[in-house]
């Protein structure tokens, strides 16, 4: 009996395991930069490795068994119960914050001696922000200013949809359910970081807090999906919501190198209250949990300035 009941907790562990791997197209909200801007004229391009790690998709997605997600789509008519409920809530969850690796890669340039811009790519999220720093100095490693202290406020935007959806086992259960599923995230930073000799020219070391603002659109259109009604059976009506939510974070992240080339580890850390959501059939579920986002990159900077 015990070794039965540690084959299926070490299966669980495995499909997880499998699962964060496998799949993932996350809303980058790892802060990486330090407190000081891109010198103006120049460039910063890099790439970073990382994952999202949140509690509550995990906890969803642990109570679905992948038998029972083929049984229900081989079914030719499907009856709302326990089962369909569970999928609807995991669905939910891990579109409000999607479990799995992250890779990105960027460029960012110095518009101002205060205010840069970047560019973000990661895994087919277009990632925009904007970065203004207020204190320290705004030289270079060359033509250092004096203090080595630097803080800013950054501002990023990010858009995606569930297509997510289609890297999971839930997405045999698409032509029953019909889970659709649109995000937009506001990022806002406040970084300070400690200069590693003048102007950063040996790295850095950064920490702050962070705000994200996620705005989502999801909804339901099952189509042989029935219910039953006294003696009577109905089809389980459609169902199209919005919301939006608050997440509150702490971050810290390194630059350690020479010059041109850093490598960046960072940690990030975001307490949500996800808020409550409508499901099918008038079902409705409340969400809130941690997510941890480790992240490893390289990043190199060129160009002569102005």
């Amino acid at each position: 009996m015990k070794e039965s009941i540690l084959l299926k907790a070490k299966a669980a562990s495995a499909f997880l395991l499998l699962l964060i791997f496998a799949a993932g197209c996350t809303a980058p909200r790892a802060v990486i930069n330090s407190g000081k801007v891109t010198a103006p004229g120049k460039f910063k391009v890099g790439v970073n490795f990382g994952g999202n790690i949140a509690t509550e998709p995990i906890g969803q997605l642990d109570d679905i068994a992948k038998a029972t997600v083929d049984a229900i789509a081989k079914k030719d008519s499907v009856y709302y119960d326990d089962e369909i409920e569970t999928a609807t809530k995991a669905l939910l969850a891990y579109s409000l914050d999607p479990v799995g690796p992250t890779f990105d890669f960027y460029v960012r340039y110095g518009l101002a001696p205060r205010v840069d811009a970047g560019y973000k790519y990661a895994s087919g999220v277009h990632v925009f922000d904007t970065q203004y720093q207020f204190l320290g100095p705004t030289g270079t490693p060359e033509n250092p200013g004096v203090g080595d202290w630097y803080g800013s406020i950054g501002l990023q935007y990010a858009g995606q949809s569930s297509e997510w959806v289609d890297k999971l086992f839930l997405d045999k259960l698409q032509p029953v359910l019909q889970f659709t599923a649109k995000r937009k995230d506001i990022t806002v930073p406040l970084i300070f970081s400690k200069s590693f000799g003048p102007e950063e020219e040996k790295g850095s070391i950064a920490f702050g807090a962070v705000y994200n603002h996620t705005f989502i659109e999801y909804g339901f259109e099952p189509g042989e999906l029935f219910k039953k009604v006294g003696g009577e059976v109905d089809r389980v009506n459609p169902l199209m919501e919005e919301n939006s939510f608050g997440s509150y974070g702490l971050f810290a992240n390194a630059r350690i190198g020479f010059k041109y080339v850093y490598l960046v580890p960072a940690i990030t850390i975001y307490y949500q209250d996800y808020g409550n959501y409508k499901l099918l059939n008038n079902a409705a579920y409340s969400f809130s949990g941690l997510t941890f986002i480790p992240s490893i990159g390289l990043q190199a900077s060129f160009g002569r300035g102005r």
